[in-house]
């Protein structure tokens, strides 16, 4: 698949690098939940959530280990 170039590819680029840390994230919220450690999970949770609203505009969804 050839690249793009211009702004439109670095934007791109950028987004898809963001969406891979996020999943990273979640893995990483996952494996403090896992090993009883929820206050560390609860504060990354926090981060996350703060990064898809207000950085990325958005909508929060639910953790597949939150309780909601």
């Amino acid at each position: 698949m050839p690249q793009g170039t211009g702004r439109h590819s670095e934007v791109d680029r950028y987004e898809q690098a963001a969406t891979e840390a996020l999943e990273m994230l979640d893995w990483c919220i996952g494996f403090f939940v896992g090993i009883h450690k929820d206050q560390i999970a609860s504060r990354l949770a926090s981060n996350r959530r703060y990064i898809k609203e207000h950085l990325m505009h958005e909508p929060e969804e639910p953790l597949p280990t939150s309780k909601k």
